[in-house]
């Protein structure tokens, strides 16, 4: 009698983690296959230092096929064309297929540029940090922006869901400018679609809203809130600014020499329109539990996942999924997966307990929020030198993490449960 088989889509942050921490939860219980697009990890916190040349796209990459292979994990780059849950197929780009048992879905998200025209980096007239290879092409641009500088926009756009990046590429691309001491001729707007400054898609985090206006603020760049972007052209974005009863308040031309807004999210082409499992943007629908109720069969975590926002705000604004967030999705999935292998219902439930670290090159801001989605038990933030340094060993630390097919190592899981963070629900 074969092995009952999970299959993981995805290996980005979550999904690589999923598939260790899967393995060594079920042991020998099941066989574990992961289905991705690419056979490399890219370490995504820190692409806005490859957009600069502080970091080369191969120190943040890891070839995952050998440290999958060692832990026993079946490994496919050929990507996903749809999966057919009524069936428990995923079908290959390949025209191949592949069964499932149960399917973990950590496809993270499609970037839906195409919603505004003139925006991203595929014929558009932005920059992009959501991918690596988009980060690298930042990065030229830049060289040959400094070259005649000019004006730079920057910030996420309508119905984006990932903040914290917008705010450490504005500050980051600040510091750089002023190492190569042109700050002086790049004037900068930070465009959101944000209520205020510092809302981050979680109405705030701690005292986020005086820290990062003050940064704002002390690096001279100006800022438009509840900012609706109509179009991009070359040179030129076309941004409304909506009150509060959603009518336009005022209309902004604001012309630059290079761009980069983060784009709303949406799911993948692989999981979209299927009925009882995504909601209308393609975002996968969980219980409790992170399963799906229509095909219990299914989990999802991370990016994918489909969560309401906090509230009402005059431009559409996504709930952020932070790396620890979607780290606890992960270790109560593999509980789950372990407990039904075993006969048992799925008892266990993810905290998302947020914790960030927004780097600016010299200096940070970092929060914690348990839960994310408020109100909240601990609501705390601060700023210092000392965030930048501890990105930087973050960045080591979960590149080690994955290079060594570990999910949580002892030393990790001490640490955080010393300051009273913890993955699942007690």
């Amino acid at each position: 009698m074969s092995k009952p088989r999970i299959i993981v889509l995805g290996a980005g942050l979550g999904g690589t983690i999923a598939a260790y921490e899967i393995r060594a939860a079920v042991k020998d219980k099941a066989e574990v296959l992961t289905i991705s697009d690419t056979d490399t990890y890219s370490f995504v916190p820190s692409n806005p230092w490859v957009a600069v040349r502080w970091r080369e796209p191969e120190a943040i990459q890891i070839h995952l096929p050998p440290i999958f292979a060692k832990k026993g994990i079946g490994f496919s780059s050929v990507g996903a064309k749809r999966i057919h849950p009524d069936e428990k197929r995923v079908e290959l780009n390949d025209g191949e297929s592949f069964s499932y048992d149960y399917l973990v879905i950590a496809t993270g998200p499609d970037l839906a540029f195409d919603e505004i025209s003139g925006f991203g980096p595929n014929g558009g007239h932005t920059v992009s940090v959501c991918h690596t290879h988009h980060a690298a092409e930042a990065a030229d641009k830049f060289e040959a922006f400094c070259k005649n500088p000019g004006p730079i926009v920057v910030g996420a756009a309508q119905g984006a869901s990932c903040y914290g990046p917008a705010y450490e590429f504005a500050l980051i691309l600040d510091t750089e400018l002023k190492r190569r001491k042109i700050r002086d001729k790049v004037p900068m707007t930070f465009v959101t679609a944000e209520p205020y400054i510092g809302h981050l898609g979680l109405d705030g985090v701690g005292d986020t809203k005086s820290l990062l206006e003050s940064e704002l603020r002390n690096r001279h760049i100006k800022w438009i809130t509840s900012a609706r972007v109509t179009s991009f052209e070359a040179g030129m974005a076309h941004v409304e600014e909506v009150a509060e009863d959603g009518s336009v308040k005022a209309s902004h031309d604001l012309p630059f020499g290079y761009s980069m807004l983060l784009p709303a999210f949406r799911g993948v082409p692989a999981v979209r329109d299927i009925e009882g499992l995504t909601n209308p943007r393609g975002f996968i629908l969980v219980d409790k539990h992170q399963r799906n109720t229509k095909f219990p069969e299914v989990f999802a975590l991370g990016v994918c996942v489909a969560i309401p926002p906090t509230g009402p705000t005059p431009v559409p604004v996504g709930v952020p999924k932070t790396g620890f967030m979607i780290e606890s999705m992960v270790t109560a999935i593999a509980a789950n997966l372990a407990e039904i292998l075993d006969g048992k219902e799925p008892s266990h439930e993810a905290t998302w307990n947020a914790v960030c670290l927004a780097d600016f090159g010299d200096g940070g801001v970092a929060f914690v929020a348990q839960p994310q989605i408020p109100p909240r038990n601990l609501n705390w933030s601060a700023s210092g030198k000392w965030v930048h340094v501890a990105k930087i060993g973050f960045e080591k630390y979960f590149l080690r993490k994955v290079r060594k097919g570990e999910s949580e190592p002892f030393y990790e899981k001490l640490a955080l449960h010393v300051m009273g963070i913890r993955k699942l629900k007690m």
